[in-house]
């Protein structure tokens, strides 16, 4: 199952790599002209954001290159944005796009790099962090060696880490709690939500965040993981009845650059990204954890939804033997199975980061 989840994270096509590379052409231009002419241009970058249509997109990413950063820079520079997912670009390649240059500044799910590039998900794994707090311990304790690997070894700088909201199930059938997802038909969008479903009976569907709506629709699926907010955008309420409120994964996203391009970039714009993007992280973390809580009251109809379309979906608390569900299948599934993808080099990474804030100890090394 899990093999033709790895096998559904194929290649970008050569079409989507011509899109990309259309679409920075401007920035390189802009670039050798400002060298051919020995004096400052005005110069608008071109940057590949997170998922369109949500509102790390639409309210924070978009309106901070579009709007604050010519503000910020007194007209100096400019960019524009494109959602990764509109640009035809396959997030599991995206990585390989910045490293390559073809995407000089782009924002990888992390999610996307769970088959083939599983060091980088360590901080997410479904079902490691049920609450916001936990997850924060969580990155602290990884990005160190995250950051250091994505300079060592892909040659990209990375600028930010962002998270979207809570991703949790969505279910058109009764569920009572993670023990009724047996038999059933999930989306996930990694192949680690995969092996956390799959521990549970539950059969994982793996399918693009644009993609499983019809899906659902037409009843070929029983339950979707995703984002709280983001479902209900996709009016995925009106489809589907229960909502359970445990978060299985979150969703982070790394915001990084060619360090190629980046260097070429003027110093005086690499010491203002440097101070705003930290800046924009932080607000996009304030966002999702929002969000999250808008999320489950607009689903579910309450009355301090404010942001979204009210629905009337049952939500299901985690229970206490969901949580004893989440630990178990996190130490007997989701972790054996991702160190079995990744081999020592995540099985060491465990034992200096993650596995002290977590309590999960791996057996020593023979």
């Amino acid at each position: 199952m899990l093999q033709s989840i790895a096998r559904s994270c194929g290649t970008a096509a050569q079409a989507a790599a011509a899109s990309i590379r259309q679409l920075v052409l401007g920035t390189l231009l802009a670039l050798a002209v400002g060298v051919q002419a020995q004096q400052p241009v005005p110069l608008k970058l071109r940057v590949v954001g997170g998922l369109a249509g949500v509102t790390q997109f639409t309210h924070l990413e978009k309106p901070f290159w579009t709007a604050d950063l010519a503000r910020l820079s007194g007209g100096r520079y400019s960019a524009e944005i494109v959602a990764f997912d509109r640009a035809g670009v396959p997030g599991a390649d995206m990585l390989r796009l910045l490293q390559l240059g073809v995407v000089p500044l782009g924002t990888v799910l992390m999610s996307s790099l769970s088959a083939q590039q599983p060091h980088y998900t360590a901080a997410d794994l479904p079902g490691l962090n049920p609450d916001m707090a936990t997850l924060r311990a969580s990155l602290a304790a990884a990005r160190p060696a995250l950051e250091q690997a994505l300079r060592r070894e892909h040659g990209v700088e990375p600028l930010a880490i962002y998270v979207y909201p809570a991703q949790v199930l969505f279910c058109r059938a009764h569920l009572r709690g993670l023990q009724d997802l047996r038999g059933r038909l999930v989306r996930v969008s990694s192949a680690a939500q995969g092996d956390f479903v799959t521990a549970l009976g539950a059969q994982p569907r793996l399918l693009a965040f644009a993609q499983f709506m019809p899906s659902i629709q037409a009843g070929t699926l029983d339950c979707a993981i995703t984002g709280t907010m983001s479902g209900n955008a996709l009016s995925l309420h009106q489809h589907t009845r229960y909502l359970h409120a445990m978060p299985i994964t979150w969703g982070l996203a790394i915001f990084g650059a060619n360090r190629a391009a980046w260097q070429a970039l003027p110093a005086d714009l690499r010491e203002l990204l440097q101070v705003q993007l930290p800046r924009l992280e932080a607000a996009i973390w304030h966002s999702a954890e929002e969000e999250t809580a808008q999320g489950l009251a607009c689903n579910t109809g309450q009355a301090s939804c404010t942001r979204g379309q009210r629905g009337t979906m049952k939500l299901v608390a985690a229970s206490v033997q969901d949580e004893q569900l989440r630990r178990q299948v996190v130490r007997t599934s989701v972790l054996p199975r991702w160190l079995e993808r990744c081999g020592a080099r995540c099985a060491e990474l465990w034992r200096s980061t993650m596995g002290p804030i977590h309590g999960i100890e791996l057996p020593p090394e023979p």
